[in-house]
């Protein structure tokens, strides 16, 4: 099992009968993992305690230097390079270890979810997609409820371009940089263009989790309205 953070212990199954705060399950980008992910998005964490409790897993996928040396314990959700590196603006290439990616997630939602929602950067943000992806098609074992993506966008990788042939019946938030040189605004567009209702937030910054001004209450608007529409949906149920 990955190791796994949370911003408060992250309990086996949601309290029946107390609902406080919506579970999402966030997913860190390339040559990051779970603990260093927490800590470059503390006023993200910060901005969405009040609707949202953030569980943090670690990819994996141990990444290495040229020289074989793990610098950092830096990890990928998959490789799509023969050489075992990462790169979103690859086309066309493997994705090598992702199996081993689904069975981990689908762990981690055994045993802390389930999950109201999907939260993602950059490569993490890039699963996310595929996940949406694959439970629009049926394929996942497990549900959410909505997605929020940071500098998304789709797969290049050939075993994932069967996934995008459809459209996402999803709620989603999209974040990214104008000025992202790592994931331009394009791939990203791209990423947004599968979703039927997304929400659309761009910030003028380069590629990291944005969380000021107007992108601050666009998280805000978007997980007050997921936690109304859920709530009512526990209500009707209740009645039911």
């Amino acid at each position: 099992m990955s190791e796994v953070n949370s911003d408060t212990n992250p309990s086996p199954t949601h309290n029946k009968n107390i609902r406080t705060k919506l579970k999402i399950l966030a997913l860190h980008g390339y040559r990051q993992n779970g603990t260093l992910f927490s800590g470059k998005i503390g006023s993200f964490r910060k901005t969405v305690s009040k609707y949202a409790q953030l569980v943090f897993i670690s990819a994996p996928h141990k990444v290495f230097t040229d020289d074989g040396a793990g610098d950092e314990d830096v990890r990928s959700w998959w490789f799509n390079a023969e050489d075992n590196t990462y790169s979103g603006k690859c086309l066309g290439g493997p994705a090598i270890g992702f199996e081993v990616t689904l069975r981990l997630i689908e762990d981690v939602v055994k045993e802390y979810g389930p999950f109201d929602g999907l939260m993602g950067f950059s490569q993490g943000a890039c699963l996310v997609g595929l996940l949406a992806a694959m439970q629009q098609k049926g394929y996942l074992p497990y549900t959410f409820k909505f997605a929020i993506f940071a500098s998304g966008f789709r797969s290049g990788s050939l075993v994932h371009k069967g996934f995008y042939d459809e459209d996402i019946d999803l709620p989603s938030l999209h974040v990214y940089g104008e000025s992202d040189s790592i994931i331009p605004k394009e791939m990203s567009e791209s990423l947004i263009n599968l979703f039927t209702k997304p929400i659309v937030a761009e910030h003028s910054g380069g590629h990291y989790v944005a969380c000021s001004g107007s992108i601050k209450d666009a998280y805000l608007d978007f997980l007050h309205d997921r936690y109304e529409d859920i709530i009512e949906s526990e209500k009707l149920q209740k009645k039911d």
